[in-house]
């Protein structure tokens, strides 16, 4: 399945229940992170920004309630973010919920369902995560930036917008003048093919040094280029 940009961290010390989540998310294209405790868990999403968190209530070394202040908080973040808990009583759920989480599931679950309320709750929630990632690569169209694994990736304005249009046709060819008409929608007669050979060039030399996992922009022959999100 094709990989939706998206990724999910999952904040949960019960490794059964962990990687059953993992599994469910990834079969519906999602890329998938995963902590079995609360620092683990605070140190992954420093580093990924990821763009949806799954987090037990009761986690060893840092509570999901300390977590989750750190995240709203301190971190200023408004991922979106479901709480997992044994607890089920209704003032639980509501505390749960004036912590920040954006829903609250109650253990044991179905991991159809909670895919279910990831899929409900991202839907809710688009304008809030605006960014992209695929292959460790994220782009944030806001900020203007671009980070592989946490390390942020100097780009120009111009490099930046490429691989904005880019990644957001993943596994697709964009032929040159669709890419010129992206970059250039009123100087399209303006600008010449060259040019965006010559940004792509620039910006293969800048994700090569920090990336070691193989080509993200392809060329195919005669066609155009591609972002390689496999």
């Amino acid at each position: 399945m094709e990989k939706k940009g998206k990724t999910i961290l999952i904040i949960e010390d019960d490794a059964k229940i962990r990687r059953l989540v993992a599994l469910y998310l990834d079969k519906e294209g999602y890329e998938v992170l995963e902590a079995a405790d609360g620092e683990e868990g605070a140190r992954l999403f420093e580093r990924h920004d990821p763009c949806f968190v799954i987090m037990d209530l009761m986690l060893p070394k840092l509570s999901g309630e300390e977590l989750c202040r750190r995240i709203r908080s301190d971190l200023r973040s408004d991922v979106p973010l479901i709480m997992l808990t044994a607890k089920g009583n209704e003032e639980d759920r509501i505390r749960g919920l004036e912590m920040g989480a954006d829903d609250y599931v109650t253990k044991p679950f179905s991991p159809q369902e909670l895919v279910v309320r990831v899929e409900t709750v991202l839907r809710r929630t688009a304008h809030r995560c605006g960014k992209i990632s695929y292959r460790g690569l994220t782009v944030k169209p806001m900020r203007g930036e671009a980070r592989y694994n946490g390390e942020t990736v100097p780009l120009t304005v111009h490099e930046f917008r490429l691989l904005h249009v880019l990644m957001r046709h993943p596994n697709q060819i964009l032929s040159r003048e669709q890419i010129l008409e992206a970059l250039y929608p009123n100087d399209t007669k303006l600008v010449v093919d060259r040019t965006i050979d010559v940004h792509v060039s620039k910006l293969r030399d800048k994700l090569d040094k920090v990336q070691a996992d193989g080509d993200l922009i392809e060329t195919v022959r005669g066609m155009g280029y591609r972002f390689a999100a496999y």
